[in-house]
């Protein structure tokens, strides 16, 4: 049996915390480790992603003591990797996986970068191209472009380095952030339109805030970094993760209420925080300001549809399209064929389930449309995907009888996730 989102009609009104962000958490671990000395990270993001890196980080040699439920202690090891070979085992975590594929190319002994099962599917080979054009030796143990891989470094070679970016962003940032170890640093031309680019931001955000004050990104086609090292002794605080706070501020926009998620202000370095502002088109209020954002609808205003672009956003089309299947008219998100190849595919297998709850879903090369319909309970399946499972959960709270199959996959980044949500909408646990 699988576990049976809570229902509820009354409209939705509280604070809701959300977990620090996985993605700032894993640039600020790279930064931290690369560091000649100790860094204090606060704001731990919970969940399999920041064990995975944590794991793998450890096995090259990096320290990472956690001295409380939010805090850990990172010892640096000046980015000379030095440990024997070994396994780094990413578990089902993208970012993990590709981040620790460029930092072990640092190294001068073979380092393996392995995952589980729906990971090893998952597109790799044009950072693996750009390793070799820097100089390390890459074995491929299965597809080619996939894990297993050996990564067998120094990456040394200096020279402009090419790279597609309409696959993933985490190529881009994943090189960034060995850059200043480089020899020459790095000089990076994008190729193709970049997917993602808020999360390039990001990365040189997080580098600067390391001491890397030379990290340029120039609009969104190339990127540069001189050489240098990260600052140890650095007191770094993980923000709230901005793609989390879409599911509550969702329910907020399908059931009526308000929610407010505090510490996503106005400084946000996230470009996710921008999602509420589709949702203000669709019918919401919105208020941002110094100390986080809140998300207010009247329950008798209809939610509109939506034509819109997420290329930049990517991360959020399960939740949009779950907000757009209780909205009065039709929503099209264009830009993301690229999310096919994310955990799930994104496209393919979000419409296949939506349809089951009746949903009038048309899946398309590079996105889908979602019609008005009337909507019903249905056993829906994650796929293996953390941020279905969420974006399910949110239909749930307001489609009675929706039913998840493995829903535990939410630990990926939100490991309390279904105990928040029954707690939103006032439900006791169920099935699970």
């Amino acid at each position: 049996m699988g576990y049976e989102v809570p229902f509820g009609r009354r409209p939705v009104e509280a604070v809701v915390a959300v977990p620090p962000s996985k993605s700032i958490m894993n640039r600020a671990l790279v930064c931290a480790a690369l560091a000649d000395g100790q860094t204090t990270i606060e704001g731990v993001a919970p969940g399999d992603d920041t064990i995975a890196m944590i794991g793998c980080l450890g096995a090259l040699g990096v320290r990472v003591a956690v001295t409380d439920d939010d805090t850990v202690e990172v010892t640096g090891i000046g980015g000379a990797i030095e440990a024997a070979p070994v396994t780094l085992h990413a578990g089902l975590a993208g970012t993990t996986a590709r981040f620790v594929t460029a930092v072990a190319a640092l190294g001068h002994q073979p380092y393996t970068v392995d995952g589980n099962g729906p990971l090893r599917r998952r597109p790799m080979g044009p950072l693996h191209e750009a390793l070799v054009a820097l100089g390390a030796e890459v074995e491929h143990h299965g597809a080619p472009g996939c894990l297993p891989v050996t990564i067998t470094g120094p990456a040394n070679a200096g020279l402009p380095l090419l790279l597609p970016g309409d696959v993933s962003s985490q190529y881009v940032s994943a090189l960034m952030m060995i850059g200043p170890y480089l020899p020459d640093g790095l000089d990076l031309h994008v190729t193709t339109p970049l997917v993602s680019a808020p999360y390039v931001w990001i990365t040189a955000a997080v580098m600067r805030s390391f001491g890397c004050a030379s990290v340029g990104v120039h609009e969104e086609r190339a990127v540069s970094v001189a050489t240098g090292r990260y600052d140890a002794g650095v007191h770094y605080a993980v923000e709230p993760d901005a793609s989390s706070a879409s599911y509550p501020l969702a329910l907020a926009a399908v059931r009526g209420g308000t929610v407010k998620v505090p510490g996503l202000g106005r400084q946000s370095i996230q470009g996710d925080v921008e999602f509420v502002q589709i949702l203000e088109e669709m019918g919401c209020e919105v208020r941002r300001d110094d100390d986080g954002i809140r998300l207010s609808r009247d329950p008798e205003r209809p939610l509109e549809g939506i034509d819109v672009d997420l290329r930049d956003m990517s991360d959020l089309v399960p939740t949009l399209a779950v907000v757009a299947a209780t909205a009065s008219s039709t929503t099209v998100i264009s830009g993301v064929g690229f999310i096919r190849h994310k955990e799930s595919d994104r496209v393919g297998d979000l419409a296949t389930e939506l349809a089951k709850t009746g949903a009038r879903v048309y899946e398309q090369p590079d996105g889908i449309i979602i019609e008005p319909s009337l909507l019903h309970g249905a056993a829906l399946n994650t796929h293996d995907d953390h941020r279905l499972a969420m974006a399910f959960g949110v239909l749930g709270a307001v489609v009675e009888g929706i039913e998840i199959d493995d829903a535990d996959v939410v630990s990926k980044t939100w490991p309390d996730y279904w105990e928040t949500l029954e707690w939103l909408v006032g439900a006791e646990a169920r099935g699970r």
